[in-house]
């Protein structure tokens, strides 16, 4: 048999054809070991409400599974505790003093981000990912935080949510996924319940009607638990007693988008975080840096995760979750603006090293709240920095509506739980705490000479915070 010759030119097409067709099999089982990515952001869920850290009372089964499929990090910070400051850096992995949006973004307060500003969305898209947002959004401007679709829905109604989001989860165009599902419950909202002893607010719970698809859970006032940094007042159970009953119709949300995954046979390829954005709506929590308002639930589903339902102590905050979504998605940047740290590598570890400190950073909440906060928080020694310390402290409009505090000073009370009002309202130029002594900060050893060297050693920490991640803050150092 004649064999059939090959000029030079046809072998090197043919090696290229091969070469391009191998590229191409390696390129398409790369996409399709990539994962998809849920992230779920709550708001103002504090993380004393959860079964999974520790809260006989509340019903939260669906989040309570997700904690025993993956890992719950018990030492997981917002780096500002103001629903849309802390968004931005959620959505950029920068602290919101980098990224512009210092406080809220709606209406009259009107603060956005920088427009050089590359978010975790538009990462994605760049990498190949199909993105999409359905809830509440709270950040500025749209050509940042770009998403390919926004998913209608009821950002109160989670279960509905979950629902809306069958088509986005279930498309079959070869691409992995990304969808951002925020609630806007457990926020207060909703109006007064003036039918209820002690007026509470309703949390967005509806008294007749209810969500589709939604089982209410409801509380009575005499079980909730009432943490330390509340006062045990009765408006304070009603108060509570409404905001357990909005965490529980969050969790069938979270049960309803979990069934959905599964349903469409995603599930098995996804990572799943759950986050809230700040700590519950109460002062105390909320707009402070102080534990309760800065501590707060993560949970992360990685399908691929070796060991099952364990905790992580690591010390890591939300500016770093943008790196770490990257990372689950192969497409982290060798270089750019990300100021947080993938922690995907600890997801394994239950006691990891060199994650023992973070950082906060906090300016405004609404526009007539300037109070701007810098931490450093270690395993032992935390250090506040109140900027404007001559201010009195500002109040959120809901919080000081809130019967909560209202009923505090109406009664004259000296103590807003463990803190006094006094101390509440009126803050040192320094706060410094010793967490394992003192986990309810209530003590300041800032001017407590047996402190001085760690009060020195902390204030070096901040300014070199500061520095590498350009607060312009950094100058009160120097003049005030």
């Amino acid at each position: 048999m004649k064999s059939k010759s090959i000029n030079r030119r046809d072998f090197m097409k043919g090696c290229a054809a091969g070469a391009s067709a191998l590229i191409s099999a390696k390129t398409f089982a790369r996409e399709n070991k990539r994962p998809n990515v849920v992230l779920i952001v709550s708001d103002d869920h504090g993380l004393e409400t959860l079964g999974c850290y520790g809260n006989p009372v509340i019903k939260t089964p669906n989040l309570d599974a997700l904690a025993g499929e993956g890992v719950r990090f018990t030492n997981a910070f917002c780096t500002t505790a103001s629903c849309s400051a802390s968004r931005s850096v959620i959505l950029s992995g920068m602290y919101n003093h980098a990224n512009g949006q210092y406080g809220h973004q709606h209406s009259y307060h009107h603060f956005i981000s920088f427009p050089n500003v590359k978010s975790l969305p538009v990462l994605l898209t760049e990498a190949g990912y199909r993105t999409g947002r359905i809830g509440k959004y709270h950040v500025a401007p749209d050509e940042v935080y770009k998403f390919d679709v926004a998913l209608p829905g009821n950002s109160r109604s989670p279960v509905q949510m979950a629902k809306n989001c069958r088509d986005f989860v279930g498309g079959d165009d070869g691409k992995p996924f990304f969808l951002y599902f925020c609630t806007s419950d457990p926020h207060r909202g909703g109006g007064v319940a003036k039918d209820l002893p002690g007026a509470p607010d309703r949390f967005g719970n509806r008294a007749e009607g209810g969500y589709p698809g939604v089982e209410e859970v409801k509380y009575d006032p005499k079980d909730v638990i009432v943490p330390p940094f509340l006062p045990d007042l009765p408006e304070c159970r009603a108060e509570l007693a409404q905001y357990y009953q909005s965490v529980s119709r969050v969790d069938q949300g979270v049960g309803r988008l979990m069934r959905v995954l599964k349903e469409t046979g995603k599930y098995d390829n996804t990572v799943v975080i759950y986050i809230s954005d700040n700590g519950v709506a109460f002062p105390g929590a909320k707009t402070t840096l102080y534990e309760p308002g800065m501590n707060l639930p993560c949970i992360v589903r990685d399908p691929r995760q070796k060991k099952k339902g364990i905790t992580c102590n690591a010390l890591v905050n939300f500016a770093d979750l943008a790196p770490t979504i990257l990372d689950f998605a192969d497409a982290l940047p060798r270089k750019s603006a990300l100021q947080g740290r993938s922690f995907r590598s600890v997801l394994n570890q239950e006691h990891p090293e060199g994650w023992d400190e973070t950082y906060a950073s906090h300016t405004f909440h609404e526009i007539t709240m300037y109070y701007p906060m810098r931490v450093v928080r270690g395993r032992r020694y935390k250090l506040i920095w109140n900027i404007a310390h001559g201010l009195d402290y500002p109040f959120a409009s809901d919080l000081w509506a809130a019967s909560t505090w209202q009923a505090t000073i109406r009664a004259g009370n000296k103590y807003y739980g463990k803190r006094t009002v006094e101390a509440y309202l009126h803050r040192p130029k320094f706060e410094l705490y010793d967490l394992e002594n003192d986990p309810h900060e209530v003590k300041n050893l800032a001017g407590n000479p047996t402190y001085e060297k760690v009060l020195a050693e902390l204030k070096a920490k901040l300014k070199a915070f500061q520095k590498r991640t350009k607060d312009p803050w950094i100058v009160k150092w120097q003049y005030e």
